[in-house]
């Protein structure tokens, strides 16, 4: 089973306000709790958005498991494990579940079923992936990185603590804007590059609708595996905040600095969301009605 976490990004204010955004991969299974955390602005990959087949692939070789196969108590918790041919059996069990859903999935798929259906009955044996925004993190790690968390949610909490511990990228200084909402100096940009930052450094406007547009995605490359356009990142852009209702969620990952760092930003605090700006209509460059596919 794989847990992965890694750091996109990582920005900190003038005043000494963090904010950092991940990439995640983990057992849907897990993915209810993982969404309690209130203070967390997400995106996630659907299951109505992959392809069965693909699914049905990672499902066949790689199926999301348990890490810790519990002995049946009373409580919430499982202190010791199952040992022996019990924990075999039970193993080999989870995989027969696994296999066999992929095979009802294939089955059903093959009658002509959409995929937005199809799909679900994979999701127990499914990993997911995640985009994860936000200032305020004590108390996941207070909650998560414990022994009473089930046994996979406390691995992603402790591989998001070693990978910010390990983080290598240049943790960005987040300008205070005052007026100049459009220096890309101020934002906290998650998929963009340092060129695109450097080219567009005075449209910020177009790094964050392009930032969203990735992070919308789940990921900086594309679902086909091809580098993102800019024109096709601008015009999912327009989709998104365009479209009624208003798709607002990738909108929340981007943030410019802030003088105060008590100020609340919707879920963050001491820097100002992306999304409050938008709504607000307090950038009235945004504006990409003629975007191109």
């Amino acid at each position: 089973m794989s847990i992965e976490a890694k750091v996109i990004a990582k920005s900190v204010s003038v005043k000494g306000k963090v904010i950092t955004t991940f990439q995640l991969r983990y057992p849907r299974f897990i993915h209810a709790e993982f969404m309690t955390h209130r203070m967390f602005s997400r995106n996630a990959s659907s299951s109505r958005a992959i392809p069965v087949a693909k699914i049905i692939e990672q499902i066949r070789n790689e199926p999301a498991m348990p890490i810790h196969w519990g002995a049946n108590q009373p409580g919430m918790q499982a202190d010791a494990e199952l040992e022996g041919f019990l924990r075999n059996d039970c193993v080999q069990a989870w995989r027969d579940a696994a296999h066999q859903a992929a095979d009802i999935a294939e089955y059903m798929v093959e009658r002509g079923l959409h995929k937005q259906v199809a799909n679900r009955i994979l999701e127990p044996f499914a990993h997911i992936s995640v985009i994860v925004t936000a200032t305020e993190w004590a108390n996941f790690f207070e909650l998560r990185d414990h022994p009473d968390a089930q046994p996979e949610i406390r691995a992603l909490a402790a591989a998001m603590l070693n990978a910010d511990k390990d983080f290598g990228g240049p943790e960005r200084v987040l300008h205070s804007p005052g007026s100049d909402y459009l220096d890309a100096r101020c934002w906290h940009l998650p998929y963009t590059t340092e060129a695109e930052r450097y080219l567009l450094a005075d449209h910020a406007d177009m790094l964050c609708a392009m930032s969203a547009a990735r992070c919308a995605r789940v990921s900086y490359l594309t679902h086909d595996g091809q580098e993102p356009d800019q024109d096709k990142d601008l015009a999912l852009f327009q989709r998104l905040v365009g479209s009624a209702p208003l798709h607002a969620s990738p909108i929340e990952h981007q943030a410019c600095g802030s003088n105060n760092p008590y100020r609340q930003s919707r879920n963050f605090r001491g820097v100002v969301q992306f999304r409050e700006l938008y709504e607000l209509k307090l950038l009235s460059s945004f504006d990409f009605s003629t975007a191109t596919t």
